[in-house]
Order: C-alpha cells, then structure tokens, then sequence
C-alpha cells in the first residue's frame, strides 16, 4: 500500500490538530534521543557478543 501526497497531507494535519504546532518538535526531538539510544544500545550488544564468542573459543 502506498501512501499519495493527499493522504499524508490529511496525516499531517490530523497530527496538527491533535498535537499542536508547538508540542510537535518537542516529540520530534523525543523520539530522536530514543532512535539514537536504540542504536547505541544495539552497538553495545554488537559488540557484547562479539567479546563474550571470542573468550568462549579462547582455551
């Protein structure tokens, strides 16, 4: 299913409506910090696995 530019327009203005102009950014910026936390944290265990593979096959 693909969105038309119509159908993100009425998205955006239902967002609008329901939100506020000026409590937007604020939960914009919100999910930002929490995007880039996500990733950290998936990093974090990236590389958490990579440590705990290496000292199982170290004898």
């Amino acid at each position: 299913m693909r969105f038309g530019w119509v159908e993100i327009l009425l998205i955006v203005l239902v967002v609008l409506l329901l939100f506020g102009g000026r409590k937007i950014p604020e939960m914009m910026r919100g999910m930002g910090r929490g995007i880039k936390e996500f990733k950290e944290g998936v990093k974090d265990g990236d590389s958490e696995d990579k440590d705990s593979s290496k000292q199982e096959k170290a004898p």
